[in-house]
């Protein structure tokens, strides 16, 4: 069974070559035939010079992918499924956070579970700030609240899985791509093994809070449609409210200023929900492409 190592680099230079030598080290003996599968998600350092040289001088199948520009780690997923060739893949972070040796434990599990299709690791413990954690957990939370997809607190992208989970998710045309809920999405038999993320080897993470909060929110759009009413519920009790006010408050002078205000908000928020699903509508039917690649680099061609 070969198998695809599908990594997006953005600003990895160094961790290339690590991320490599771990992974050589880890499946000598474990995993007789793999191929790594780069995408350069438009690092502005010098990945593509490290991928390049790696694409030189590996002993085994090495292709780098680069896009024209920075697309974002959606993109490079999907990419790095595009131009894999294995018959089992791999999605796993270019900064060795996630450790070559719990892929072997995935690979084997899939070998041992004919019926398996994918194998999910997810960390029982995060080593992240209070803060992070809490909003995280909420996430969770919330949208298994408000999603007819589950999702599984603290899964991430790093899974091994089967073609036939490949070609499913290739089969989703969005733009507007969140890859915990496509996964999550397409279904087949998935079995979940707990990990540690352990530090960065070298470079600072690219997931600011704000970042982390843009792409909650993208997760939170793409899989459900309970914000859109969110605003008739909303408008409900709010005129129910008023109503009783008007009531209680018969032939009485009130300051009107504060219940225009509430309205307005309400108003306000309502537009804003509607606006987040008309912009993703808007993105879709432009039907431009989720990437595109500057140049491909394959040591077996």
């Amino acid at each position: 069974m070969k198998v695809s190592l599908i990594i997006p680099c953005y600003n990895e230079e160094g961790n290339v070559l690590p991320l490599y030598e771990a992974v050589r080290d880890a499946f000598e003996g474990a995993v007789p035939d793999y191929e790594f599968v780069f995408v350069n998600d438009g690092s502005t350092d010098g990945t593509a010079a490290a991928l390049a040289e790696l694409v030189r001088t590996a002993e085994c199948p090495v292709k780098a992918v680069r896009f024209s520009r920075n697309y974002g780690k959606e993109s490079a997923i999907l990419a790095g499924l595009s131009e894999a060739s294995g018959d089992c893949f791999t999605i796993m972070d270019g900064d060795l956070q996630q450790i070559p040796s719990v892929v072997v434990e995935m690979i084997r599990y899939l070998e041992e579970h004919p019926d398996c299709d994918c194998v999910t690791a997810f960390q029982e413990a995060r080593n992240e700030s209070p803060v992070m954690v809490f909003f995280k957990d909420h996430f969770y939370k919330i949208i298994n609240r408000v999603s007819d997809t589950e999702f599984v607190n603290g899964a991430s992208d790093f899974r091994t899985f089967r073609k036939n989970v490949r070609d499913a998710v290739l089969q989703l045309p969005e733009t507007n791509r969140f890859s915990k809920g496509i996964f999550s999405w397409v279904g087949f038999s998935t079995h979940y093994i707990p990990y540690t993320a352990e530090e960065r080897l070298s470079g600072t993470t690219k997931w600011s809070f704000g970042k982390l909060w843009a792409y909650a929110l993208s997760g939170i759009i793409s899989f459900t449609t309970v914000p859109l009413r969110l605003p008739l519920f909303l408008g409900a009790g709010t005129l129910a409210a008023a109503c009783g006010a008007a009531v209680l408050q018969r032939g009485e002078k009130r300051k009107t200023l504060p219940a225009v205000l509430a309205v307005g908000s309400l108003q306000l928020f309502g537009i804003g929900v509607l606006g987040e699903y008309i912009a993703r509508v808007y993105q879709e039917t432009k039907q431009r492409p989720v990437y595109l690649i500057k140049e491909i680099l394959d040591n077996q061609k």
